[in-house]
């Protein structure tokens, strides 16, 4: 990947305690690599606590506290997953709000394992082709999604995974797609 595909763009990463450690740091550190500056953005300020599975990994620090951003101020958002993280985002109204407005401004959205979770509650999927998860599956079904069993799927900006294993796609077609920008409603 070219080291500027996204030089002058501003990523963020909406995370709070309970994220799969490495469904935050490697996308961290491909868009670092592909020139991007980088926000973690959370509902608390401080650290969260990072999760391999069902324990405990590293804290990671909090860049911007989510009631002091908008979507405005980025041009695309990443949701990692692990089951707490996103199960906690989905009660935050101000984090439902702040996913919409990317999905409202059709701004990229990259979403893997648990974390397109949160995209039910901001009314994002309906009509949209994308994999999570296995257990999610149901749930984004009843959402409206086209959910399909598949390594990386990209529907109009909207990146997703099932799982840390597919990270290298992810990781690829999340920086085209940021490289892309805006895509048509």
């Amino acid at each position: 990947m070219n080291a500027a595909a996204l030089a002058g763009k501003t990523i963020a990463v909406l995370a709070t305690d309970g994220f799969e450690q490495v469904e935050l740091t490697q996308p961290v550190e491909a868009l670092r690599a592909a020139g991007a500056a980088v926000e973690i953005v959370s509902p608390k300020a401080g650290e969260i606590q990072g999760f391999k599975h069902h324990d405990k990994a590293d804290k990671t620090a909090v860049d911007k506290v989510l009631g002091d951003v908008s979507a405005d101020d980025y041009d695309g958002l990443v949701l990692p997953g692990g089951v707490i993280n996103p199960d906690a985002l989905r009660l935050e109204d101000q984090a439902i709000a702040f996913i919409r407005g990317f999905t409202d401004r059709n701004k990229p959205v990259a979403a893997i394992c648990h974390g397109p979770w949160t995209l039910i509650n901001a009314e994002a999927v309906k009509g949209r082709r994308m994999t999570s998860w296995p257990s999610l599956e149901a749930d984004l079904r009843n959402a409206g999604a086209d959910w399909v069993d598949e390594e990386v799927v990209v529907d109009q900006g909207l990146v997703t995974s099932r799982k840390p294993d597919d990270l290298p796609a992810f990781c690829a077609r999340m920086i085209e797609e940021f490289a892309e920008g805006r895509h048509a409603g």
